[in-house]
């Protein structure tokens, strides 16, 4: 594919720049929690039926997919997600979330923490521009705005609610996410790009009583303690150098009095790696210390182990892979093309190319200032200066994000579809 038909189909772009930047700003000052994105589903369907697509809505909950038939040729997917995160935004911007949600029961703030408010804006974009020019390409393009990516689910939830039934199965799947790296560069991998990851609740039991009188008592605040502590030497201790894992614990919940032992504790844990072999080996770990530890402190019954989410890794195929590269490669430049790093972080992206069994690929979009990364880069103060994704200071810069966003998904989108007729 030359680049000529590309920027064809982006010649629209700079005029719309203006109402993509206004409708990213109304998301990200309006984020929703996972299953609860019902202003921006309803937004979303809104502009995909003014574009003329078939439009399906409450696929898995909250989910929406636009149709658009356009001939004969492969159908291609490109989805974008949701959800926002239950963090209070830091940002300082003049846009910034003052939203709340409700998390598990709980009132908590709630940011676009992850970048999805521009995912979502990325992929309304291209809709559009696809939508305009109709004569530039043939075959049927869906669009997937999928809820509740972190830790929820969301992909299956869509798959399992009949997503391909309703709009056909496609013949690929495209997505990105945003990164802190600099704004307009491209980052793709053949292969594995992300780790698989398991989200756990672990309910430990205790006898609860008295603070005054713990010898009556069977404390599980002491051994979440200790099972924390005794889970941090699961990588430490049982992974070789030359192998990866990790194995997080980030919520721990017990008690409601400082003069009362309650009757359990409750963390939650998310472990990571890189293939399902070592995916085993990490669970095994975790229920073998999670149980000793409760045989040790006397526990009345043994822990409650249930998994609240499972994603395989994401992994690329490599021929799709490549061919996209390489056409990221005449469009952006070589410059502004580079291969990934592989990635801790989990995605359910792959969700819909192992339900379809097609080729699949995800890729990063840079979306922070580049001479403040590199400078950051080359001073080894990148961890401490440029935030990253899930922290209440990660917002990415407007332009050139914007634009590079909803170029990449086009001009992947137009690699694979039939040249017009």
């Amino acid at each position: 594919m030359t680049d000529d038909l590309p920027r064809r189909v982006l010649a629209p772009l700079e005029a719309a720049l203006p109402d993509l930047e206004a409708l990213y700003k109304d998301l990200h000052q309006h984020p929703e929690l996972a299953f609860a994105e019902t202003r921006t589903a309803a937004e979303v369907a809104r502009r995909l039926t003014e574009d003329g697509f078939e439009v399906h809505t409450g696929i898995g909950r909250t989910g929406v997919a636009g149709v658009l038939r356009n001939g004969e040729g492969p159908t291609v997917l490109l989805r974008a997600d949701m959800d926002a995160l239950p963090i209070e935004e830091q940002t300082g911007l003049p846009y910034a979330s003052t939203a709340r949600g409700v998390d598990d029961g709980n009132d908590v703030p709630v940011m676009h923490a992850c970048g999805h408010d521009m995912h979502v804006t990325w992929l309304s974009g291209a809709a559009r521009l696809l939508a305009a020019d109709r004569e530039a390409w043939s075959g049927t393009l869906l669009a997937v705005f999928q809820p509740a990516e972190e830790g929820k689910g969301g992909a299956k939830a869509m798959l399992e609610d009949g997503l391909f039934d309703r709009v056909g199965r496609p013949d690929v799947a495209f997505g990105q996410h945003v990164a802190s790296a600099p704004a307009g560069w491209m980052f793709t991998r053949p292969g594995v790009l992300m780790a698989a990851a398991e989200v756990m609740r672990i309910t430990l039991h205790g006898q609860g009583g008295h603070s005054s009188r713990p010898e009556a008592t069977v404390d599980p605040i002491v051994m979440a303690a200790s099972v924390v502590l005794k889970l941090q030497t699961v990588v430490s201790w049982e992974i070789a150098a030359t192998e990866s894992a990790v194995v997080s614990v980030g919520s721990v919940h017990a008690g409601t009095a400082p003069n009362v032992i309650p009757d359990e504790a409750v963390l939650e844990i998310s472990t990571r790696a890189f293939d399902d072999g070592m995916m085993k080996r990490v669970r095994a770990a975790v229920e073998r210390i999670v149980n000793a530890e409760a045989v040790a402190a006397g526990a009345p019954k043994p822990p409650t182990i249930e998994t609240l989410a499972a994603y395989s890794a994401t992994d690329n195929d490599e021929a799709e892979t490549n061919a996209l590269t390489e056409v990221f490669r005449e469009h952006f430049g070589a410059e502004a093309t580079h291969l990934a790093p592989q990635i801790t972080g989990s995605e359910d992206f792959g969700e819909f190319g192992r339900a379809a069994g097609i080729p699949s690929v995800f890729w990063l979009v840079g979306g922070a200032d580049r001479d403040e990364v590199l400078a950051a880069l080359n001073e080894g103060r990148f961890e401490r200066d440029v935030p990253a994704a899930h922290t209440s200071r990660f917002a990415p810069i407007l332009h050139p994000t914007l634009r590079a966003g909803v170029e990449s998904l086009v001009v992947a989108a137009l690699s694979r579809f039939a040249p017009p007729s």
